[in-house]
């Protein structure tokens, strides 16, 4: 990964850990794109999901 502090290392993480970082940043995996779906219809107005994050607590 070069320098910058990106990434994870084998030195420091287990293959269980490095494996969940990589599919958390890979598009082409479902988690990855329910994440970005799921914020993407928190922030569209025309989405139940937009409202529903909004919604007031009652006491």
């Amino acid at each position: 990964m070069g320098k910058g502090g990106h990434g994870v290392s084998g030195h420091t993480h287990s293959k269980e850990e490095r494996d969940h970082y990589a599919n958390q940043n890979n598009p082409n995996n479902a988690a990855y794109q329910a994440n970005h779906d799921n914020h993407s219809n928190q922030c569209n107005p025309n989405n139940d999901e937009y409202w529903h994050s909004r919604e007031k607590k009652d006491d």
